[in-house]
């Protein structure tokens, strides 16, 4: 066990990885309540009203794909970080105080998504490359599967938590909590202001800055398996990863559920989404590429497997099996990319495959949420036993999708 964990050995890791986990504990929160009040508040049980949000939140990772690896090579990224979690903090107190009051409309949920979105698109692969500021090169390995063990930790309680809050104290107090949540976080980004070495940024005036945001996808292109396992990813994220989709449909429209068991949907899932990260952070060695042929294919055996499952709890449990599947995936995808890229060019290359799996994920959003709409009640009966129907038919289109 003490393999496993071993980057936490490092004292700024740890001050770092405690306050990532209660921050994306918050973080858990606030999507949980944000896909519920779309779906059960603010629309008329419309999966495709959930997908609307979930493309604005992410379509900016595609967008701003030109000028976000660029930041995280060329800024600071400890007061990038900085910046970002205050925006990101300020934008939840915004949803929290109009749902507070009572007034919130889908329209101001979607500004705010998409808010978030433009945030994030910086955030996230400043937070991945900050990571190699602050563990060595042997630990990084572990220390990339640390941190998703850390977020599907939180994937694992917070939707739990939140589901309990939405019903006893509303969605508004849930936004709130959030708020809070990222305060140690930014502590330990104060902390580290005299903790950390210089990173040297590269600000080479010889290249144009156009050139050196493409330098990301030269470096991938000129290295073939890191290209296919791009390409991998696209088609794996764009609609296994919208299980915030296909599982609140599931919950309103077949199981007829409320906002506990979407929340406990999410935390089955999330159950073996940790232990996939668990079991890459224990690897002593970094994934190969045959590795990730063989996740991708047990991610799409377990997508059939969900699709076909007979009850809501076969559904249920089959569920840790689809997150231990595609969190081995997703991670030794992170770790890959990082490890096989020379250090200078990680922003860049973190930000395209950041840009690949989350702006994939905008683009099947949409899709999956109407597919979920439109054939959501074609077969199966209302005695509380389906086979393929409601959101089922989304599984059979990932399973087709990454066979």
């Amino acid at each position: 066990m003490s393999k496993t964990f071993r980057s936490l050995a490092n004292p700024n890791y740890r001050i770092w990885f405690g306050g990532a986990v209660i921050s994306n504990i918050g973080t858990w929160l606030q999507r949980t309540a944000q896909d519920w009040i779309v779906i059960a508040e603010l629309s008329d049980k419309n999966a495709s009203a959930v997908g609307l949000v979930v493309f604005l939140q992410f379509a900016p990772q595609i967008l701003l794909l030109p000028i976000t690896g660029w930041a995280a090579d060329r800024l600071d990224r400890r007061k990038l970080l900085f910046t970002t979690q205050c925006l990101m903090a300020g934008l939840a107190l915004i949803l929290g105080l109009l749902v507070l009051s009572g007034h919130v409309v889908l329209w101001q949920v979607c500004v705010c998504a998409f808010a978030l979105g433009c945030v994030a698109a910086f955030d996230a692969p400043a937070r991945h490359a900050f990571v190699s500021d602050i563990v060595s090169e042997k630990e990084l390995s572990n220390a990339v599967g640390l941190n998703s063990v850390s977020f599907n930790s939180a994937r694992l309680v917070g939707p739990a938590i939140a589901g309990l809050l939405i019903a006893s104290v509303g969605s508004g107090w849930v936004f709130m909590i959030n708020v809070l949540s990222f305060v140690p976080l930014l502590i330990a980004l104060h902390l580290f202001k005299h903790r950390l070495p210089k990173v040297e940024a590269d600000n080479s005036k010889k290249t144009p800055d156009v050139a050196k945001f493409l330098d990301g996808f030269r470096y991938i292109w000129q290295h073939r398996e890191m290209a296919v396992i791009l390409v991998m990813s696209f088609l794996i994220c764009s609609l296994g990863m919208n299980f915030s989709v296909y599982l609140s449909a599931m919950t309103v429209h077949v199981f007829q559920g409320h906002a506990d068991q979407y929340g406990f949907l999410i935390s089955m899932m999330a159950i073996g989404s940790i232990s996939g990260a668990m079991v890459t952070a224990s690897r002593r060695s970094s994934p190969t590429f045959r590795f990730m042929i063989y996740v991708a294919a047990m991610f799409s055996v377990s997508c059939l497997l969900v699709a076909i499952s007979p009850s809501f709890w076969s559904f249920a449990v089959l569920l840790i099996f689809l997150g231990l599947s595609l969190q081995l995936f997703t991670t030794s995808t992170a770790s890959y990319m990082q490890v096989a890229t020379q250090k200078r060019y990680r922003g860049r290359v973190m930000a395209v495959v950041l840009a690949t799996a989350l702006g994939s994920t905008a683009l099947g959003a949409p899709l999956v949420g109407w597919v979920a709409d439109v054939f959501g009640d074609s077969v199966g009966n209302r005695d509380g036993q389906f086979i393929g129907y409601g959101s089922g038919n989304v599984r059979f289109l990932v399973f087709a999708s990454t066979s």
